[in-house]
This record gives C-alpha cells, sequence and structure tokens, in this order.
C-alpha cells in the first residue's frame, strides 16, 4: 500500500470508536491498526449507530473559541424533542442493543422523577453546555454534582469519612461546570425531594455557591486542602448524624444484606444473583486487580486460610451479581465479590464491588485543554486518587469481558443523607457544607491531579465579586432547570410511546 492511500490515525480513531476499543486514546496509528485487525468490524453483521460525537466535539471547540454558533440549548419544540430523544438513544445505545430489562427499569425511573431525570441524563445535560467557560481555571471536576453523590464511605484505614461519593463522569473541565451542575442538582432536588417552594430553593442554591467561596477563600489562604478530611470527629452536627445513621456491626450487615445461613455465600435475593461456578475466574480478576493497581491489602482483607488465596491473601469466597442499583448506571454489569476476612466464620468478610465503567459524559464537550482524558475505569480510579485523599484503599480499575471495570468497597458505613427528611434550614446548612467538600477536592487538582499552576488563587481570581457569581450561578440554576422540565415532559411522552425501545441506526 502507497503512503497516500494509507489510512490516517484519525480515520483509525473514528473506527476503533465505533467499535468501543478501550484505551483507543493512548493508542499510536501502528496500535489502532493492530487492534483494529484482532477486532475485524463487519458492516453487514454490525450496522452503525447514529452518533454526533464529532459534531458536537466541532461545537465545543467552536464556542471555546468564542464564534457565535446556535446551541442545543436555544432549541424549542419538535426540534428540541428530537434533540432529546437523539442523545438519550446515544447514551444508552450499548444498553438498549442489549434489551436488557434493567435498561427499561432505567427508562421508567427516568420517567417519574424529574430528579432522576436530571441524575441519568448527564449528556444532555452538557451537549447543552459545550465548550462554554472556555477562560476558567480547569480543575479535575467531578462531572455529577447533585445533592445525592456525597456520602459516607471509608478511607484507605477503614475509617468512615464524608465527601464526594460518585466519579463516574469525572474529567477535567472548567471548575464552573460542577458549580452549575451542582446549582441545578440542589435546585431540583430541594422541590421534588424537599418540596421546598421558589424562594426557599433559591437559597438553598445560594447557600451552595457561597459554601464553595468561602472555601475556597480559606484555603488559597491556608493551602490546607491535602490534610483535611471529614470524619465524625470534625464533621458539622448534620453531618456527624449521618456518621451515627450509618454505623453498622460488619458481622450485622453482612448476615441482615448478603449471605447465606452458612456464611460461606451470597444469599440469592431479587437483586443479588449468585454466580458461585464464577468463582476462580474472579479469584483470578482480583489477583490482577490487586498487582496491575499496586494495590496494598490490608490485614483485613487477608485470609488466615492460605488454602485458595494467592500470594496477596485475598480469598475469593463467592461471587454475584448485583441488579437495580444506580440511576445513571442502570443497565451497567455490576458484580459483587466477597473476600474472606480474617476471622474465615463470616462476621468479618469484605465485599468488593466491579462496576462497569464507561465514558465521561464531558469527553468531547469541554474546552480544549492540556489535560484532556478519555479512558475509562483508570480514568474514575485516577479521579478517586485525586478528591479522597487516602481513600478508599480498593478504587482501582481493571479489564474484563472485554470491558472496562471501576473497583471499590461496600462498606456497611457507605451511605448518602435522606433527602426526604431535610428540613427548610438544614437543607441550606446540608448545601452550603456539599459548596465547602467541592471547593476542597477541586483544590486537590493541582497538587494529587494533573492541573499544572496554583489553582486556588486562580478559581478565586475567576469569581471576581462573591455576590455577582452568586447570582449568575443562581440564574443559570434557575433557566437550565425550566428547561429540564420541558425535556422531562417531551421525554415522559416519546418514553411511553416506545421511543428508547431501539436506536438510530446508519442507513444507506
Amino acid at each position: 500500500m502507497s503512503r497516500e492511500s494509507e489510512p490516517t490515525r484519525k480515520a483509525l480513531y473514528e473506527q476503533a470508536q465505533q467499535q468501543e476499543i478501550t484505551g483507543r486514546s493512548s493508542m499510536s496509528k501502528a496500535e489502532l491498526a493492530a487492534a483494529l485487525e484482532r477486532q475485524p468490524f463487519e458492516e453487514s453483521a454490525a450496522p452503525l449507530v447514529a452518533t454526533r460525537f464529532d459534531t458536537f466535539k466541532r461545537l465545543a471547540e467552536a464556542v471555546a473559541a468564542g464564534e457565535f454558533v446556535l446551541r442545543p440549548r436555544a432549541l424549542t419544540g419538535y426540534v428540541r424533542r428530537r434533540h432529546v430523544r437523539q442523545t438519550l438513544r446515544e447514551d444508552h445505545r450499548m444498553r438498549i442493543a442489549d434489551g436488557s430489562e434493567e435498561a427499561s427499569a432505567k427508562f421508567d425511573q427516568l420517567s417519574d422523577s424529574l430528579f432522576s431525570f436530571f441524575r441519568g441524563t448527564a449528556l444532555l445535560f452538557y451537549r447543552d453546555m459545550a465548550g462554554d467557560d472556555a477562560w476558567m481555571p480547569t480543575v479535575l471536576a467531578l462531572g455529577d454534582v447533585h445533592p445525592g453523590n456525597f456520602g459516607v464511605m471509608p478511607n484507605m484505614d477503614n475509617v468512615p469519612i464524608f465527601s464526594v461519593n460518585d466519579f463516574d463522569e469525572a474529567y477535567y473541565a472548567p471548575f464552573t461546570w460542577d458549580i452549575k451542575r451542582g446549582a441545578v442538582g440542589f435546585m431540583i432536588a430541594s422541590a421534588t425531594e424537599g418540596n421546598l417552594k421558589c424562594k426557599q430553593r433559591l437559597k438553598v442554591v445560594r447557600h451552595f455557591v457561597k459554601g464553595y467561596i468561602e472555601a475556597m477563600q480559606r484555603l488559597a489562604r491556608e493551602g490546607a486542602e491535602q490534610d483535611e478530611e471529614m470524619r465524625h470527629d470534625n464533621a458539622p452536627k448534620l453531618i456527624r448524624k449521618l456518621f451515627e445513621d450509618a454505623d453498622e456491626d460488619r458481622a450485622e450487615w453482612l448476615a441482615d444484606d448478603y449471605l447465606d445461613e452458612t456464611r460461606s455465600h451470597f444469599r440469592p435475593t431479587r437483586k443479588l444473583v449468585p454466580i458461585s461456578s464464577r468463582r476462580d475466574e474472579f479469584q483470578a480478576i482480583t489477583d490482577r486487580l490487586i498487582e496491575e493497581n499496586e494495590i496494598d491489602v490490608p490485614a483485613r482483607a487477608r485470609s488466615l486460610r492460605r488454602k485458595g488465596a494467592n500470594e496477596n491473601g485475598m480469598r475469593v469466597k463467592d461471587v454475584a451479581i448485583r441488579l437495580g442499583q444506580g440511576t445513571a448506571s442502570l443497565g451497567l454489569n455490576r458484580y459483587y465479590v466477597l473476600i474472606e476476612g480474617p476471622q474465615h466464620d463470616g462476621t468479618d468478610d469484605l465485599i468488593i464491588e466491579y462496576k462497569q465503567a464507561r465514558h465521561s459524559a464531558l469527553s468531547g464537550l469541554v474546552p480544549p485543554s492540556a489535560y484532556a482524558m478519555d479512558t475509562l475505569a483508570e480514568r474514575i480510579s485516577h479521579a478517586q486518587a485525586v478528591h479522597l485523599i487516602g481513600g478508599d484503599v480498593f478504587y482501582g480499575h481493571v479489564t474484563f469481558e472485554g470491558h472496562s471495570y471501576l473497583s471499590r468497597e461496600r462498606a456497611p458505613f457507605r451511605d448518602a443523607i435522606d433527602l426526604d427528611d431535610l428540613s427548610k434550614s438544614e437543607w441550606k446548612e446540608y448545601a452550603r457544607i456539599c459548596g465547602q467538600v467541592l471547593a476542597r477536592v477541586h483544590a486537590r487538582s493541582d497538587d494529587s491531579g494533573r492541573v499544572d499552576y496554583d489553582i486556588e488563587p486562580a478559581i478565586m481570581n475567576a469569581i471576581g465579586p462573591p455576590t455577582l457569581f452568586a447570582e449568575d450561578m443562581v440564574a443559570f440554576a434557575v433557566e437550565t432547570a425550566d428547561r429540564l422540565r420541558r425535556d422531562h415532559e417531551m421525554f415522559r411522552e416519546d418514553h411511553a410511546r416506545g421511543a428508547f425501545e431501539h436506536l438510530d441506526w446508519v442507513h444507506r
């Protein structure tokens, strides 16, 4: 083949993208060609699903460059309805193609609640923001900030801490993207879960933004973000109550929620389906996870019985498929792996979760920057390591079944606040606390992440007059929440008519 007729790296990358070959972003031209050769594409057997990824990537670049272009958020009526429909079909293409019951259950869940619709349609949200705020400082953004994505979880010492707890959409982006997503999240949740009136909802959003600004101002002065974590001994009263509510004895937690009468296997339930025949397979996967992520296995995860345990001391007792969990991730593969504890009597066992990862909703939509990343579970485990200093030791990434999976420990004290129980004053307090926590994890983007300049003073300089910035975020939240309500109404009508039972295929 002559050099002129050889496919370019861009052409090879587009083919790899169509076939969803993992790790393609970091591959050279030769590596892409080799990967495609290993996974040949049969056009007749696998027709292309219509995607507008490249279209929106170009839109983001144009907006970031200052061009005046039509944004999808300006669309109305039938054209907006088609945009919403196409975006949700693209975002769920694998799950719709599989025809899984959980995919259908997810669309039912999105239909039932505006807050669920907001949580499960991050791609729609960020396509409306494509290329925005290109001049703002970049942080490792959480990507899906809302009141349900903060909670109690274990740190590396198995001590419960309160922080951000969902890194599935994490991506390097302007810091304002997280604040805007969070402002809208608090606006909608305080209405649907808290039944607050408009005036109160506006106050909740202001508390969230002001909490962020106050914490960032302090961190710009003190630079203490690497040393801070919220534990029971230093948490505000509202969060201390969450710690107390989440506290549960491990043996009781295992017996009540997971183990059968022998304490050696998972108990079958509607949402937990044991697949004990795959125990050896998941022993090998777990061993590979530990090796590839260089995890220092703690003593509490090492079996005293050497039989069945590998060199790392971890012994897989059982495996189960976990169904019906999450909102955005509903319909993706999820496994629970039971690890024998030192007592080998089922009272101190651990559960490691393997959760199928996908691309961040922010991919291709953020303004171009030097910090772009497009990996799957590796991206998520990177975000956890940056955002949580000394976080869950079992957070990692591993590939099996042709998919990228993130890992984390399930713990008896992993819990989130019950939004239904918050009073008006508690909604404002909780919003301010979450804003403060978000500022803290953003501030770690330079020391622990890839940002190569002092991020806290840069953010404070970009914020400008705090009152003006806060009111801008409130105005954004009001406008976006109104648009989401209209989108939700159109989605519900489309869903009732079967719009999400099939995909948009490319026809010739």
